[in-house]
């Protein structure tokens, strides 16, 4: 039996997250929404979602007990950060005026500047950035086996994250300018767009998640 425990911290789509991953589970496989710190590091693997403003989210976490509880799971088995789950894991964030992250991966997180332009039409580009858009995998990796390159995923975001080591980039996407929208390290893989809301593409990449086991 194989336990996969979504961060409950008050925040984002758990459920439709949830359900995804039961969709495409094997009956071995229980998915478990949960806000309990012992059950999430029982799990095999941990799926952190979310969505909202990353000063909430940190508060949360901090209100609920899991800051050490999510750098645990990041140490030592699977783990899945989905868009605010991807933002959260680094340094600092740009939104509510500057607010500290859990500093796991090295970088900052930065709002969509003003006055984008869409190259082909010259329409403006609203802020949030939302709809489908193409994801180019910067490099292998596990989750993306069986995805075809520029596969389109769903995005609903206003920040974006800006890493500081290239090597952990795994992803990107362009909207006004080209942007990071995946990364990965060790047994760790986050990314801005909503895996459940993708249609083949996503429900691909939460399977390949469920057979990870966190090597690359």
């Amino acid at each position: 039996m194989s336990i996969v425990a979504v961060i409950d911290y008050g925040m984002g789509n758990l459920r439709s997250v949830a359900k995804a991953l039961e969709h495409i589970a094997d009956p071995d496989t229980t998915v478990e929404v949960t806000a309990s710190p012992e059950r999430i590091l029982q799990a095999d693997r941990v799926v952190f979602p979310g969505q909202g403003a990353a000063r909430d989210c940190m508060a949360e976490l901090t209100h609920r007990g899991l800051v050490d509880v999510v750098k645990e799971a990041v140490r030592s088995k699977p783990f899945l950060g989905i868009c605010m789950g991807l933002q959260v894991l680094l340094e600092s964030s740009e939104e509510n005026g500057g607010t500290a992250g859990l500093g796991i991966l090295p970088g900052s997180v930065r709002r969509f500047p003003d006055g984008m332009v869409d190259p082909r039409s010259g329409d403006a580009l609203k802020i949030p950035h939302m709809g489908w858009n193409q994801v180019h995998q910067t490099k292998p990796h596990p989750l993306w086996q069986g995805i075809s390159q520029d596969s389109r995923f769903y995005f609903v975001h206003s920040y974006y994250v800006a890493p500081t080591e290239s090597d952990q980039i795994a992803g990107v996407t362009h909207y006004g300018t080209d942007f990071v929208c995946a990364m990965a390290r060790g047994n760790v893989f986050a990314v801005q767009f909503h895996p459940e809301k993708s249609a083949e593409a996503g429900l691909a990449l939460l399977a390949n998640f469920l057979c990870w086991d966190g090597c690359v």
